[in-house]
């Protein structure tokens, strides 16, 4: 306990001599959380980290995620406590192969999930989250307008299901979610007969069918403060069951799968936040010409 006093002590120090600021995903271990200057979704903290006055970003999730907000905020250093802290997602598609789909499909126009690459970013033509995927496709598309959707399968089709709208799909997926079963749910429903099940769109049809509601991170955190609910079963990655308890005292919450946890969340330690404070090393960086494409990308997305 002392020695992780000493840890945040220092991390303290050297993000008031850097002038920085901490910025950390709903996944990341609790102790992580805990010295976050915001908790939060990818992008709602790229955003955030856009509006603060802060000459540095520790960016603790993903690197796709440390990218999005170097391309929010390209006049920042953007660091990353682990460079190895990738998102298997966002890897399954490359921009060389979204340019591939698109010559196959010249007419389409290409939607892709803020879980991909700065580049795959930069070859599309707008970006949504799980949270605003279906506004976007209702509100940024044309009814007669062909939409690629990459590069998580599971997520468009919950989302063609809820627009009326068919997509082309890239055969990605998280390798977290998919471990949540269809056999979880039931199971945690019969422990917990109380609790309402809420689980991410990233998972598979045969849950998100089971579900008593489908919401992206920030919405299971808004709805779990919001709702007259006193228990929930949470079919996302474990990390954020932390944030819930913290900010719900007085609710429980339950994980659809103790198996939902990603290991590249994981990588994140208060020692590597110190360091990557103290070294200013893993700096994050984009080349002008890719942030000026995705960022078109991700601006009509904010701007719906």
């Amino acid at each position: 306990m002392r020695f992780c006093m000493e840890l945040v002590e220092k991390i303290d120090r050297f993000k008031r001599e850097r002038n920085a600021v901490i910025l950390v995903h709903n996944y990341q271990i609790p102790e992580v959380q805990d010295i976050a200057d915001y908790v939060g979704d990818s992008l709602g903290l790229s955003i955030q980290a856009s509006k603060t006055s802060a000459d540095v970003i520790v960016f603790c999730g993903v690197y796709f995620m440390a990218e999005t907000a170097k391309i929010l905020s390209p006049e920042k250093i953007v660091l990353i406590p682990d460079r190895k802290a990738g998102c298997p997602m966002a890897d399954m598609i490359s921009a060389d192969q979204l340019r591939k789909l698109k010559e196959e499909h010249p007419r389409a126009k290409v939607l892709c999930y803020v879980n991909t690459t700065a580049e795959v970013k930069s070859e599309c033509d707008v970006c949504c989250t799980s949270g605003n995927a279906e506004r976007i496709v209702l509100e940024a598309f044309q009814d007669e307008d062909e939409i690629i959707f990459v590069p998580d399968q599971y997520l468009a089709e919950y989302i063609s299901t809820k627009a009326g709208r068919d997509f082309i799909t890239w055969k990605g997926y998280c390798p977290t979610h998919v471990k949540i079963l269809p056999e979880d749910i039931e199971r945690k429903r019969d422990l917990h007969v109380n609790a309402e099940v809420i689980v991410h769109p990233e998972c598979t049809p045969g849950v998100t069918r089971l579900a008593d509601r489908v919401l992206s991170t920030e919405g299971m955190c808004r709805y779990a403060r919001e709702a007259d609910v006193q228990e929930f079963v949470v079919g996302t990655e474990v990390g954020i069951l932390h944030r819930l308890k913290k900010e719900n005292p007085d609710k429980y919450f339950y994980p659809a799968s103790e198996r939902a946890v990603c290991p590249n969340m994981k990588l994140t330690t208060l020692e590597k936040v110190l360091w990557s404070l103290e070294e200013m090393q893993h700096e994050v960086t984009v080349p002008p010409e890719i942030i000026q494409k995705a960022k078109r990308s991700l601006q009509i997305m904010l701007d719906h």
